[in-house]
């Protein structure tokens, strides 16, 4: 992400949890339409110390909850607390929902809440110290809206970009996914190649606060329409061995605009043809976890290898993997990317050095 942001102008700063940066709305409309990693955007609008629900009351009364919350909207709270006085997540959302004056719901909001409807709030305490966020995004930021069909594992869209984005690839050198299952890979691939904007087909939380500029907006969206591709410059391949979920991969890229860019098809691991001019492997192997059996994704690991080295050589591999038995099974020399988690399992992204 702080790639990205460097990218949009912005200077990032790597944080417990996140990338901060300071900025302006025209920078958080941005943010919000250009990054294909980030989860959500939040903007701070408080910080402040409460050992007592009174001194939270106090506190709170100072907020300019009017700026994030408009006519008709309500507001809600997500609250984690540690090591602090005040613990109770409800009560804290309470106190704060006081302040607000308007009806919602407590304590947690949905997920995917509303745009015009819920406003979500932010708010942790560490030691008696609060720092509350205005979310400005509303659904989640992975949530493009193309991936209706998944399959067993489906990988977020917010890491399918990340592992090409950390892997340098631009769209501008073929890509392959030999295990694309439902397609998040290859159409994310398709996005970026294209210059398309993730945010594009979006509303986002920001753009219905009061006084927001929808004319800012409009111009940012018309900027990022304006340098589009009206094809992907390298080919993107996408194959997997089971054709009911090529057939989702296939109708997901339908929705996101990319399906003439990709060739997907039917066929194993060891069936896959590459094009002439060398490129980027980039898949999401079974982690082993819950929906193969061992035995199976260790001999999957031995075998994509074993193609990498003979079908692909001269391309870079990049990968996820839960352990590192499986990157050594694999039998190509990697390095580590990054860590995350997808689904509650521990992955680490790596690329073939």
């Amino acid at each position: 992400m702080a790639r990205e942001l460097k990218g949009l102008g912005e200077q990032p700063r790597v944080e417990v949890g996140g990338i901060s940066w300071t900025g302006d709305e025209r920078s958080v409309m941005r943010a919000n339409l250009w990054l294909r990693t980030a989860t959500r955007v939040l903007v701070r609008v408080g910080r402040f110390n409460a050992k007592s629900f009174a001194e939270l009351e106090r506190q709170a009364k100072r907020v300019n909850w009017e700026r994030f919350v408009g006519p008709g909207a309500t507001a809600a709270f997500r609250v984690t607390a540690r090591k602090s006085k005040l613990i109770h997540s409800d009560a804290i959302a309470e106190r704060l929902q006081a302040a607000v004056g308007r009806r919602s719901s407590p304590s947690v909001a949905s997920k995917r809440a509303t745009p015009n409807t819920e406003q979500l709030f932010v708010v942790r305490v560490l030691r008696d110290e609060f720092e509350i966020s205005v979310d400005t995004s509303g659904e989640l930021l992975h949530m493009r809206g193309y991936r209706q069909a998944v399959g067993k594992a489906p990988l977020r869209e917010t890491l399918a970009a990340a592992l090409l984005i950390a892997a340098d690839w631009s769209g501008d050198t073929p890509l392959i996914d030999p295990l694309c299952g439902s397609g998040t890979i290859p159409i994310e691939a398709a996005l970026i190649a294209r210059r398309i904007a993730p945010g594009a087909g979006r509303r986002f939380a920001v753009l219905d606060w009061p006084g927001a500029s929808a004319a800012m907006w409009k111009t940012l969206l018309d900027d990022a329409r304006s340098i589009e591709l009206s094809r992907s410059p390298a080919a993107i391949l996408g194959s997997d061995r089971d054709q009911g979920v090529i057939a989702s991969a296939r109708a997901n890229a339908e929705r996101a605009g990319v399906a003439a860019d990709i060739e997907f098809s039917v066929r194993a691991v060891s069936a896959i043809e590459p094009p002439s001019t060398p490129g980027l492997v980039a898949t999401n192997p079974p982690y082993g976890v819950r929906a193969s059996p061992k035995a199976d994704v260790r001999n999957l690991h031995a075998q994509f290898g074993n193609v990498m080295r003979k079908t692909c050589a001269g391309w870079r591999v990049a990968f996820y993997s839960a352990q590192q038995r499986h990157t050594s099974e694999t039998g190509l020399a990697t390095r580590d990317m990054f860590r995350t988690t997808n689904g509650g399992i521990k992955i680490t992204a790596v690329v073939s050095s």
